[in-house]
């Protein structure tokens, strides 16, 4: 019973802390700016699938024409500097693979992956006095909030619509436990997994 007690009054103070410090605040504005993409995103597919192209035949092109190295190579690159090709694209993608499951995977992979390289580039640049002073300026409410809240950041980055890679950056940047980081960062997958569901049931 006193444990239960105990485990009642952590959870109300870590409750009062994430309240204090604005967490909760953070995580509805980043639900309500990821919600406007994941919906142009599909209402864009829609429209050039109906007006402009069949996104059937654009996606066998490309797997005709192109390696999935190719793809693969592109992706991993993407992934791990700022994540500046949405995910979305290559989740498509494998669909029209021989095996979707498969490509899927490695697709989450590859992005979590990314991420890892992304946190030790994060670690390593701090040794250079002017990349850190830059991205110091550049990324400072991302590290000021994943100084503040660590993990939970790390599952939002995740799981939401926001670059992966930048989250990453700034783990890596204020030394945030590799271990924790690699816990947490196993969420993309679940990202993926679940992004593929209405993707998958849309082309």
């Amino acid at each position: 019973m006193k444990s239960r007690s105990v485990r009642k009054t952590r959870l109300q103070l870590l409750h009062q802390y994430y309240t204090y410090t604005g967490f909760y605040k953070f995580l509805g504005t980043s639900l309500k700016k990821a919600l406007p993409p994941i919906l142009l995103f599909i209402a864009g597919l829609l429209a050039i699938n109906y007006f402009v192209i069949n996104i059937n035949d654009l996606l066998i092109y490309v797997t005709e024409n192109y390696s999935d190295y190719v793809v693969f190579s592109v992706f991993f690159a993407s992934e791990s500097l700022l994540g500046l090709i949405p995910p979305e694209i290559f989740i498509a993608w494998s669909d029209k693979s021989t095996n979707p499951i498969l490509y899927l995977s490695i697709l989450a992979f590859l992005s979590y992956s990314g991420g890892i390289i992304s946190y030790f580039i994060g670690k390593s640049i701090t040794k250079i006095p002017s990349i850190h002073n830059y991205l110091e300026v550049k990324m400072a409410k991302h590290i000021r909030n994943t100084r503040k809240w660590g993990g939970f950041l790390i599952i939002v980055g995740a799981l939401l619509p926001i670059p992966f890679s930048i989250t990453s950056i700034a783990a890596g940047m204020i030394k945030y436990s590799f271990t924790s980081y690699l816990l947490f960062g196993l969420l993309r997958f679940v990202r993926f997994y679940l992004y593929a569901l209405a993707i998958f049931s849309l082309i």
